[in-house]
């Protein structure tokens, strides 16, 4: 089951990702993440949090539309991402989309990142969408689906990630170490999509920039990082 789940950030415009809502199975939004979606017009199944990013205007319109809220105490542990996230999960979804969880506060984004490393994630296919770009973690293999010259990072999530191999990149990486404190990993260049990584130990972050080069392709050559 496809599943879309709305994070709360600052002045997000949802209309870019309105074809990833609209074909969702279900649309869950955490907290603020409602507001969006009903500037979109379109209503969430579920908002999930502790409700105090919504006005009472807003929560009106939402349970008068039929949409339910999963509301918590304010100093709860999870973050309402979290919550959404886990619940996402437990109804059964094997593809999940975040929309809105880059950007803002950087407590906030890199907290967010590390949510993909939800146990409860496990074995799902879970992607931070933002602007171009497309964040997801590697636990095993991954394939990197894009277009030639499209920007590539591969930055590890927590310690050093071990035998690294890729295919596809200009910068290939054979049975490579990767460690979390170097930033070798960063800017490399898809040349032959779909390319592929795979690890054989760690959490690898893979930064996909759909720009078909804009950041570094120049006439067949990568410029420095």
């Amino acid at each position: 089951m496809y599943v879309v789940v709305i994070a709360n950030a600052p002045a997000l415009d949802a209309a870019p990702f309105a074809a990833q809502i609209r074909s969702a199975a279900y649309v869950i939004a955490a907290d603020g993440g409602a507001l969006p979606l009903l500037q979109l017009g379109v209503l969430p199944q579920v908002v999930i949090g502790d409700m105090d990013s919504l006005d009472e205007a807003a929560l009106e319109r939402l349970t008068s539309s039929g949409t339910a809220l999963h509301r918590f105490r304010r100093d709860k542990d999870e973050t309402d991402l979290e919550l959404a996230l886990v619940y996402a999960a437990a109804i059964g979804a094997s593809v999940i989309d975040v929309i809105g969880a880059l950007g803002g506060r950087w407590d906030h984004t890199l907290a967010n990142v590390a949510l993909l490393a939800l146990p409860e994630l496990q074995g799902r296919k879970v992607r931070l969408l933002a602007d171009k770009q497309t964040l997801t973690l590697v636990r095993d293999a991954a394939l990197i689906e894009g277009h030639v010259g499209d920007t590539v990072s591969l930055i590890p999530l927590a310690g050093a990630v071990h035998g690294i191999t890729t295919r596809g990149l200009q910068y290939p990486l054979h049975n490579a170490t990767l460690s979390f404190e170097r930033a070798r990993g960063v800017s490399n260049v898809l040349l032959a999509p779909p390319g592929e990584v795979r690890i054989g130990g760690g959490l690898l972050l893979l930064v996909h920039h759909d720009d078909a080069g804009a950041h570094q392709w120049r006439g067949g050559h990568a410029q420095a990082n």
